[in-house]
């Protein structure tokens, strides 16, 4: 418990003023009057008790499928890839992942690419199959032998610099090799000479770009960094397109592939480097080029299966669920930081972040949802609602999308957009835990006062709650529009313990909480029979 020192006059009546008011603590041994549970509220105002901000309902998609932000918001709405509501492409319905490289904006697993500036769509693989000759040609001017490919058919999707696997030739043909010139009408492509060692053929060939298919990636020092299985790729440098040029320059691709077991659980850059996540390792790749490439694990609470989207920075920390619940990284070893949710086992969690508070949906093992925020500047946990979501986005604002379709403008936004729809009066609670007066005889609470600012419109219910009887039972019902102190008279009863919960509609501010009891003997407690 926070507050003023207690006072006790000569009749036993002490007089306890909390004026600092901690966080979300679902503890059974939590301190005097800490708050066991909660919603809608916030640390904003933290050392005070207030409500959070409002949030504003954008639209509504019909089969969402993912969000990200950062020119603008883009989202995926069941065959359909739209910027700021206008479509842009067709890809999958289902869940995606979005990462960007420069102008780039990649969407997986359908290998999809948006080009911001161009408004370019298209896939990351292309490929090629007909009838084509193999024979001599020539490279930098110069005549080559066995080098070139050549069609009279469609012209080849591809561009100098792009690896392509080429199969369904004669024996010896079948290998990736690199592009090196191709002709103005698109028709010869021309590699390294003796690529081929045939010259004078003619069949049927198949030519494809390839991307590997990853469970996770991120952008790093202008390259894609992904992740399947046990193996970590890397895109050329600043090339989405290309994970398989290997010319022994420092833009080449790369992978490699670790020894520990299990599968990578996530990834996410983080410090300047890419980090790599099992559910009990995190690898870190250390260097600048494919040459000097180092990967380095550590035996470390990774991100626990299924829990790859709660990752997300906040206050320069990196957080994320693993096994043993939300962890803070900055680096070295991770630090478990959910002590105050309790007991209970939460997973599937869906992070985000809007700078210095860390969002975080988490599922119970009843399938109930619940959004909690850590404020990193107060190092306090709250909790919101039941928002179950599915992805976060930050432009600056905060934004998130619901697995039910609804786009919501959150946290504390500085600009409300044209047509956004705020929504309806807040519904909170702070439910404090037991209230002892550190005293483990009978006490009697006789009255409660507090100081409050409530919005236009708001109301506070004041409930309490004796011995854990299960009944909640209405002392006050608070109605004002400025800042005043309101005195709760309360029946005298003796107990071990009682409990308080404040029920608001609308938003307020409770600055203090004073709580006026009597002290007793231990005459009103039960004692255990010696039969028992």
């Amino acid at each position: 418990m926070s507050g003023l020192p207690k006072l006790t006059n000569g009749d036993h009546i002490g007089k306890t003023v909390q004026v600092k008011f901690r966080g979300y603590d679902h503890n059974e041994g939590a301190g005097n009057g800490s708050l066991w549970d909660m919603e809608n509220l916030t640390g904003d105002n933290t050392p005070l008790l207030s409500t959070r901000k409002p949030r504003y309902l954008l639209r509504t998609l019909t089969q969402p499928g993912g969000l990200y932000g950062r020119d603008c918001l883009y989202w995926v709405d069941g065959g359909g890839f739209y910027q700021d509501g206008v479509k842009k492409g067709d890809v999958t319905p289902g869940e995606k992942l979005f990462v960007s490289l420069g102008d780039y904006l990649l969407i997986f697993p359908d290998k999809a690419f948006y080009h911001t500036e161009t408004g370019a769509f298209g896939n990351l693989e292309a490929s090629w199959n007909g009838t084509a000759s193999i024979s001599d040609g020539t490279y930098a001017g110069v005549e080559a032998v066995g080098n070139t490919i050549k069609t009279t058919g469609e012209p080849f999707p591809f561009s100098p610099g792009d690896a392509v696997h080429i199969s369904g030739g004669p024996e010896g043909t079948e290998k990736t090799a690199v592009i090196r010139e191709e002709s103005q009408d698109k028709r010869e492509l021309r590699f390294y000479e003796n690529t081929f060692s045939e010259n004078d053929w003619t069949g049927t060939l198949s030519l494809k770009r390839e991307a590997p298919d990853m469970d996770f990636l991120c952008e790093n020092e202008n390259r894609l960094w992904g992740c399947k299985g046990s193996t970590i790729y890397a895109s050329r440098l600043g090339d989405p397109f290309n994970w398989n040029v290997f010319d022994g320059l420092a833009t080449d691709s790369y992978a490699v592939e670790v020894g520990s077991p299990g599968e990578f659980t996530g990834c996410c850059a983080y410090l300047g480097y890419p980090v790599f996540f099992k559910e009990d390792h995190i690898y870190k790749v250390y260097g600048s080029k494919p040459s000097n490439f180092q990967v380095m694990g550590s035996a470390s609470l990774g991100v626990e299966k299924g829990g790859a989207k709660s990752l997300a920075i906040a206050g320069e920390r990196l957080f994320y669920l693993s096994r043993a619940g939300v962890v803070s990284y900055g680096g070295g070893m991770p630090e478990n930081i959910s002590g105050p949710l309790g007991n209970v086992r939460y997973r599937k969690g869906v992070g985000g972040s809007d700078g210095e508070k860390y969002y975080l949906s988490l599922e119970n093992g009843r399938e109930e949802r619940s959004l909690f925020v850590f404020d990193t500047g107060c190092g306090l946990w709250h909790r919101e609602d039941q928002a179950d979501v599915l992805g976060f986005a930050f432009t600056g604002e905060l934004y998130f999308l619901t697995r039910s379709g609804e786009l919501w403008l959150g946290g504390n936004p500085r600009e409300i957009p044209q047509g956004a729809v705020k929504e309806g009066q807040l519904q909170s609670f702070a439910e404090f835990g037991d209230f002892v007066e550190d005293s483990p005889y009978g006490k009697g609470l006789s009255r409660l006062q507090l100081r409050l600012k409530l919005g236009k419109g708001a109301r506070l219910t004041v409930k309490l709650q004796f011995d854990s009887e299960g009944v909640w039972k209405t002392a006050a019902v608070l109605e004002a529009e400025k800042k005043r102190s309101f005195v709760v008279p309360v029946l005298p009863r003796r107990c071990d313990h009682w409990r308080l919960r404040l029920e608001g509609v609308g938003d307020w501010k409770l600055f203090s909480l004073s709580r006026e009891y009597y002290g007793g003997s231990d005459l009103n407690l039960s004692f255990a029979s010696e039969n028992e």
